[in-house]
């Protein structure tokens, strides 16, 4: 008989099902126990009672929480004064007359029937596989797959194509440290985790695929942070032939749709989202992702809003030297060369970043697709012609056959998540998150390989200490 999901059971009233799933709790009532048998759709009640074998009735009264079980049983509604309203399969329960137990399980490090915040995130951490049994993990998973089909169904109407870009890559400057993977095959020769997507998307533009889209996974070896993930996930897009109007005013329209659908609780401070210079920003907020809700503690109220004409470069002091304020493909006001030089510090950039109530969740920018303005920038940057050459050379190489003008955006996914559902980190709208220094606790990772392995790929042990 096929097994049916607990959210299934109310259609199969009077009839015989198969169920399986988690333990939740057992009570027992003399004669009469009740098993709640928990599955990933939420719970139902079984019961066993004297009609039942005494094989059977003994072997229910061994079941302890947490076990894995499989029933056979009849669908029927509970006694009169018996419905628990409180759940949606309050009004009915299975009747059983076959049980098997699938697996047994130790008393775990901590309960599960909680929202889990009392327990030290440690030990969450280090039982996470145990941690997502939880109602409000569940919860935000099936949120986040549902709020990741929105975007997917949008910007497919929208004429975009999702492409899968490398995972292998070239190490390249964009803000922040590289994960670097050493070659086997080609000695002394490293691969790069992307930090973005950012030059494929830009190649594609080059390749025609005028409008892209991808739910891409990103890698950032930074110092540690409390709110911030070594890998993380974000909503890459990138569109030819388009100005920032056109980015800006699809990114609203997308966000608007997701929170009408999937969060109708909630409520917009300001439609159409609002426009705010990064100096008008700075002056009023004293802040690039101001908070512009009228009540900062209503969980319900959405303050989106944009940033935009950002400077185009930050001077960073202890390198002495001009950086980009964005990334060094994003497109300067000015595309006069001789300005640009003469004082980068009065450059502004197309610009924006998108923010929600005092966080940035998403930035971009329109690109430079002009290879003497992208070579001007990197050289305001400290860069020599010849590095420029050998790190950004296919990329310049590419423009000089014809690229259209484009621009994109990368609104991070977890951080949206989180706000919207009030959690406090975004820790907890991922599986399987890392520690703020990047461990994973239950995988215990980063860990030693052996010697043979950095060998393999040209790596040389380090040497032991002789002892004396």
């Amino acid at each position: 008989m096929k097994r049916v999901f607990s959210s299934e059971v109310s259609q199969y009233i009077g009839s015989e099902v198969t169920v399986a799933g988690w333990v939740a709790t057992v009570r027992s009532h003399g004669k009469l126990l009740f098993i709640d048998l928990r599955d990933m759709m939420g719970q139902v009640q079984i019961v066993f009672g004297p009609k039942h074998s005494k094989d059977i009735f003994d072997l229910a009264n061994t079941m302890r929480p947490e076990w894995v079980i499989q029933v056979v049983g009849h669908v029927q509604k509970r006694p009169e004064g018996m419905e628990n309203p409180g759940i949606p399969t309050g009004m009915l329960e299975i009747a059983a007359g076959e049980l098997q137990v699938l697996s047994k399980a130790n008393t775990l490090p901590f309960a599960v029937d909680t929202s889990g915040y009392e327990v030290s995130e440690e030990k969450r951490l280090k039982y996470r596989y145990l941690d997502l049994r939880r109602d409000r993990l569940h919860r935000n998973l099936r949120v986040r797959q549902q709020v990741i089909s929105h975007m997917r169904e949008f910007l497919q109407n929208e004429n975009f194509i999702e492409v899968e870009t490398p995972i292998l890559t070239k190490s390249t400057p964009e803000g922040a440290r590289d994960f670097l993977v050493p070659s086997r095959l080609q000695a002394g020769k490293f691969y790069a985790l992307p930090q973005s997507p950012q030059q494929y998307k830009q190649l594609l533009q080059v390749a025609g695929v005028e409008r892209y889209f991808q739910i891409a996974r990103c890698f950032r070896d930074e110092d540690p942070r409390a709110d911030r993930q070594a890998e993380f996930t974000q909503l890459d897009i990138e569109m030819s032939f388009v100005g920032q109007d056109d980015i800006l005013g699809l990114i609203e329209r997308l966000y608007r749709g997701i929170v009408q659908k999937l969060f109708p609780e909630k409520r917009f401070t300001q439609l159409p989202f609002p426009r705010l210079r990064y100096q008008e920003a700075m002056e009023k907020y004293n802040s690039d992702k101001p908070d512009l809700r009228k009540d900062k503690n209503d969980p319900n109220e959405l303050g989106f809003a944009f940033v935009v004409d950002f400077p185009m470069f930050e001077w960073k002091e202890s390198e002495n030297r001009w950086d980009a304020m964005h990334h060094p493909f994003t497109r300067p006001q000015t595309e006069e060369i001789n300005e640009l030089k003469k004082d980068p510090g009065k450059a502004l950039a197309f610009q924006y970043d998108f923010v929600l109530n005092g966080y940035e969740i998403g930035g971009g920018s329109l690109r430079s697709f002009r290879p003497e303005v992208l070579e001007a920038v990197f050289e305001i940057m400290g860069h020599e012609k010849p590095e420029i050459r050998d790190r950004f050379g296919h990329l310049l190489e590419a423009f000089s056959y014809g690229v259209p003008p484009h621009g994109g955006i990368a609104p991070g996914i977890d951080r949206f998540l989180a706000i919207v559902l009030n959690e406090p980190n975004i820790r907890e709208v991922m599986a399987f998150p890392k520690t703020g220094d990047s461990r994973d606790l239950m995988m215990r990772a980063p860990s030693g390989v052996s010697d043979e392995q950095l060998k393999e790929v040209h790596l040389h042990p380090e040497k032991k200490a002789q002892k004396k």
